[in-house]
């Protein structure tokens, strides 16, 4: 998940050394609607709402970050496409809604950081393309809604970071497609998450982060809806997370401690119809807390500690459609999921300690239905209360 959102309410920059307060009360909404009858190239259609953003950036020098961010607002994001015609060769919609958002980059330097993040305002992306009657060559169809995201970057730099995240407000990332007949690619999906850290460091960088996330919303929903008259290739997705924590490092060191707890109810649902199609797909992915950190060089250490309680967790992915080639639909509920992996071409040391616990119900369905032909048709489900896996290997990317 992005965490830089352009065209806010509040945005900042602030020199090497930095001290941020903001606070949004105020609702945001962000609404695109675009008719089309006949376009040639085609359509594109960016519509993006936010509470409060904020990036710091040291290159080739050190610096200090303390930030504090703090959304109140109802944030809310539209974007529709009604399509009567021709959509042209490539088409997309975007709709991306985020209460707090935050980056700290360090490139060829070393940063240390405080950062935290509350939002209390529901948030909402809904995406959308109405083309009953019309025809398309690739579509691109996303939807993207988190409560708190904050984004560390590292490019031959250090970092020491604290984040802390809590969100205790609805998250909801929906929508779909309607089209006659698409040519080309159609991709629809939408990915919802209460609170999401992205860390990412290259060119031999070194990160040691203590990450501490609560999800006490009622839900968090990603659900997208899609149906075609007749499609080439389709895959519509679905993916709903509590807390997520994704930290990929290139260099002598990745140090994460993860502290995640979620209460919400957790659903990820896709559905897509195809009357007649080449290869489609349907996937949905609802987890409680996420946690996935992998280093390409020698040292990985891993703390940490998920506990899953509250609404629980429900996936639901279907495809139906008459006749065509390939069809598929797969579903995956986890109440709690880490992954860990050091990888380097000479050898890799890792230092993993897990804690997790489920006291909610995880649910999977997956549904297939045709009324015709196909060639091949295949079905995945898939539940689990808690998923741990460490690895190490000695090959390179």
């Amino acid at each position: 998940m992005c965490a830089m959102l352009a065209g806010v309410a509040t945005s900042q920059t602030v020199p090497s050394q930095g001290s941020n307060d903001q606070l949004n009360v105020g609702g945001l909404f962000a609404d695109q609607t675009l008719n089309v009858v006949t376009v040639d190239e085609g359509v594109s259609a960016t519509t993006t709402a936010g509470g409060n953003t904020f990036g710091m950036t040291v290159d080739g020098a050190d610096g200090g970050l303390t930030s504090n961010q703090d959304n109140q607002g109802v944030i809310s994001a539209h974007g529709v496409i009604n399509a009567s015609g021709s959509m042209g060769a490539s088409s997309s919609n975007a709709t991306t809604a985020v209460g707090n958002s935050g980056t700290a980059t360090a490139a060829y330097g070393t940063l240390s950081g405080f950062m935290v993040q509350t939002n209390t305002g529901a948030v909402t992306a809904r995406g959308q393309i109405e083309g009953e009657t019309a025809q398309a060559g690739d579509v691109a169809e996303t939807t993207l809604a988190a409560g708190n995201s904050q984004g560390l970057l590292l490019v031959n730099g250090s970092m020491g970071a604290r984040v802390s995240q809590n969100n205790q407000a609805d998250v909801a990332a929906d929508g779909g497609a309607i089209l006659h007949y698409v040519s080309g690619t159609a991709v629809v999906a939408g990915t919802a998450a209460g609170n999401n850290i992205d860390l990412t460091g290259a060119n031999q960088s070194a990160a040691r982060v203590i990450t501490d996330q609560n999800n006490g919303a009622a839900n968090v929903t990603g659900t997208k809806f899609t149906a075609y008259g007749n499609s080439y290739l389709s895959a519509t997705g679905a993916t709903a997370s509590g807390n997520n924590l994704s930290a990929s490092n290139e260099g002598p060191l990745l140090d994460v401690t993860s502290h995640q707890y979620n209460t919400a109810y957790v659903r990820g649902q896709a559905e897509e119809s195809s009357y007649e199609f080449g290869s489609a797909q349907a996937s949905a992915y609802g987890v409680g807390n996420s946690v996935m950190a992998g280093n390409y060089g020698p040292g990985l250490v891993l703390d940490n500690t998920q506990v899953n309680d509250g609404g629980g967790v429900e996936v639901i992915a279907s495809f139906s459609g008459d006749s065509g080639y390939d069809a598929g639909s797969s579903a995956t509920a986890i109440g709690n999921a880490v992954t860990g992996y050091v990888c380097n071409q000479c050898s890799g040391t890792m230092t993993a300690t897990n804690s997790q616990s489920n006291n909610v119900d995880v649910s999977a369905r997956s549904t297939i239905s045709l009324t015709g032909n196909a060639r091949s048709i295949a079905g995945v489900a898939t539940a689990t209360g808690n998923n741990a896996s460490f690895s190490v290997t000695n090959s390179g990317h």
